[in-house]
């Protein structure tokens, strides 16, 4: 098996989708010091990015989830 299909096959695996998850909410810092900025500044344009910003993360994680959930049912051993 070559490295590029082990590391697809990470992507897809539980430990891959933790750490999607993780890597997700990391970039949440960042749009939540953008956020913190922009209403200092009175910046609505970058205020408004943040939030949208931040709408994708959450909707991002939320798939995220709901493909981990979806790996566990997979689960042989679970059973």
């Amino acid at each position: 098996m070559s490295a590029i299909q082990k590391a697809k096959g990470f992507k897809k695996s539980k430990p891959g989708t933790y750490v999607s998850i993780a890597t997700s909410l990391f970039g949440a810092v960042s749009v939540i010091k953008q956020a913190k900025k922009a209403r200092f500044e009175n910046d609505k344009l970058q205020l408004a990015d943040a939030l949208v910003s931040a709408a994708a993360i959450a909707t991002g994680v939320a798939l995220l989830v709901r493909e981990l959930k979806r790996l566990g049912d997979d689960d042989v051993l679970a059973g």
